[in-house]
């Protein structure tokens, strides 16, 4: 056995470790209260979304965009109230169905924690529900949510959700474990064009002079921080990879600085394929030089900014 003479040699070790982990433990929290961090509030549960049907109408000249979503949602409970996260967005409208009866909703905000709670007279019963919303929202200079960016004298509109920000475009259930499906449409100008997740199923004149409406092809089941969508008057050059469509879209000024990047995209896509033996999922690939762009990237599925 072997015998320590003097002061146990341990003792020292760990009031060592004890002061370190205490400096350790202060940093962070004076790194946490410096960076403006906030522990937000996370929703009940009571309600999960299953899919989004959206329809966004952007109006660059105003900074502003209505919206018009329905969220099929299974209520896991019966009860009087809803909560789902929402930001600077301005409720007009809101009805909610469940087992054949409609009524309308009232709403309180929590500016603070980012939710709208939605109450009714009647309580849902458990099970399956619609919740119909008509808001407006603005176009953000935030560089995140749905917000606005400019280039050659004329301006945009583009998302970055990620963590938390789709709820700055639409009401949702803006949780990453909270997935569901999205179908979004968009009412654009004449002469600018829209890209979204999915591939465009119809474009169509109006609703209204000088509008064409442009819907897309209904998601995968992810989370909201996904969604994506760019309105302006992006050029793209066009490509394929493993029977794949492959888009590279940017300002027109920048379009044919796309074409090296289209040609790495479908290098990259096969070799993805071959590589993880796992075929590309998505249908489609676009991949969108945005304007005034914070994230550096982001990987919405199916529209890569």
């Amino acid at each position: 056995m072997i015998q320590y003479e003097g002061t146990d040699p341990i003792t020292p070790l760990l009031r060592s470790l004890k002061v370190t982990m205490a400096w350790f433990v202060l940093g962070v929290i004076i790194v946490v209260a410096g960076s403006g961090f906030a522990v937000r509030s996370r929703l009940p549960g009571t309600v999960v979304p299953e899919h989004y049907q959206l329809k966004f109408t952007p109006n660059l000249g105003q900074d502003s965009f209505i919206g018009d979503e329905t969220i099929d949602v299974q209520v896991m409970h019966p009860g009087s109230a809803i909560v789902l996260n929402a930001a600077e967005i301005n409720f007009q409208e809101i009805v909610i169905t469940s087992a054949g009866f409609t009524q309308p909703a009232q709403v309180t905000l929590d500016s603070k924690n980012e939710t709208a709670n939605l109450t009714v007279e009647k309580p849902l019963a458990a099970g399956p529900a619609q919740i119909h919303i008509v808001f407006v929202g603005m176009l953000n200079d935030k560089l995140r949510g749905f917000y606005r960016a400019t280039a050659n004298g004329r301006k945009y509109a583009v998302t970055q959700f990620e963590a938390s920000d789709a709820r700055r475009a639409f009401p949702c259930f803006d949780e990453p474990a909270m997935k569901a499906t999205f179908s979004v449409s968009l009412i654009v100008d004449v002469g600018d064009t829209a890209i979204s997740n999915g591939t465009i199923l119809r474009d169509t004149p109006g609703p209204g002079e000088g509008k064409h409406t442009l819907v897309f092809s209904t998601t995968a089941r992810m989370s909201s921080y996904l969604v994506a969508m760019a309105v302006g008057d992006f050029q793209c050059v066009e490509g394929e990879a493993d029977g794949i469509p492959i888009r590279v879209c940017a300002t027109p000024d920048k379009k044919e600085q796309c074409r090296f990047a289209l040609e790495a995209a479908e290098h990259i896509l096969q070799y993805y394929d071959q590589y993880f033996e796992i075929k590309y999922p998505f249908g489609k690939l676009d991949i969108v030089a945005a304007p005034d762009f914070a994230a550096g990237a982001m990987e919405n599925t199916g529209a890569i900014f």
